[in-house]
């Protein structure tokens, strides 16, 4: 019986007018060559991040599509989403009057004497 585990960019997509690359990558467990178990990881690099931790054929394929056109268009296409994003208001929430709690009033404890026995 032999474990063996398997990562690998199994999908890469460009996707979008700015030529977003989403990688895929497979992490599979195997035994004697039979898949007991896969799992699946996307993350996505964007025309101008920095590419250096990309495996090189993702590097590549960066390389080739992020155009300096491109990575000026899909920045100038942040800049503005940004200009129009309205400010952040924090408000403050609503002050409500608090009632004091009820509280349920005991009787009070009488104490009892105890029986008399005639006789002793």
């Amino acid at each position: 019986m032999s474990l063996e585990k398997v990562v690998s960019e199994d999908k890469i997509e460009i996707i979008g007018e700015y030529k977003s690359v989403q990688v895929r990558t497979c992490t599979q467990i195997l035994e004697d060559g039979v898949v007991l178990s896969s799992s699946y990881h996307r993350h996505v690099v964007m025309a101008g991040q920095d590419t250096s931790d990309q495996s090189a054929e993702v590097q590549a394929i960066c390389a080739a599509v992020h155009t300096p056109e491109v990575v000026a268009a899909f920045a100038a296409s942040q800049a503005t989403v940004v200009a129009e994003e309205p400010p952040v208001v924090a408000e403050e929430p609503p002050v409500v009057a608090e009632e004091p709690p009820v509280v349920a009033e005991e009787p009070p404890v009488v104490a009892e004497e105890p029986p008399v026995v005639e006789g002793e």
